[in-house]
């Protein structure tokens, strides 16, 4: 299976929480594939906090959806990131952007990533590595990532 996982780090050494996530990932079995540029974005939601470091990485792996998403949340658990609201700063975040072609709507699980074509964060990195995956019924990522408000996006001088 396949699988697109957005990244995303604000507290600490933002680039080497990137790096451990990916690490992480790669030790428990997900090939990675392709990874993006790093972004440097404003924080969303709660203003007052540290700048983000942003990145996708497209893996294959042969998790389900569900045990994908527990390895996520089990690795930003492990590398100490505190759930206190939804805009909290964070260590770790990793998203589920899309996991091959599959939909999935469920409480705690939902793909193609509900927040998504709103986040120039994660349509810029996805774009730059796969530009032609359908994030939309008739939308693909270089599409949706012309569209998308790119304000308070920058490439950042490091790689994951």
């Amino acid at each position: 299976m396949i699988a697109y996982l957005g990244l995303g780090a604000n507290l600490g050494d933002r680039l080497a929480n990137l790096r451990e996530a990916i690490r992480r990932l790669e030790d428990a079995g997900c090939r990675v594939i392709a990874r993006s540029s790093v972004y440097e974005t404003e924080p969303v939601g709660i203003t007052d906090q540290p700048d983000f470091l942003n990145a996708v990485i497209k893996v294959e792996t042969s998790l389900t959806a569900r045990d994908l998403l527990n390895l996520c949340k089990s690795i930003e658990n492990e590398m100490g990131r505190v759930r206190t609201n939804k805009w909290s700063p964070r260590v770790i975040d990793i998203d589920i952007l899309l996991y091959d072609d599959s939909s999935v709507c469920e409480d705690d699980l939902v793909i193609p990533h509900a927040e998504m074509l709103k986040r120039a964060f994660v349509l810029i990195p996805l774009a730059e590595i796969a530009p032609g995956v359908m994030i939309a019924p008739g939308l693909n990522a270089r599409e949706a990532s012309v569209r998308v408000d790119r304000e308070g996006v920058r490439r950042f001088d490091g790689s994951i």
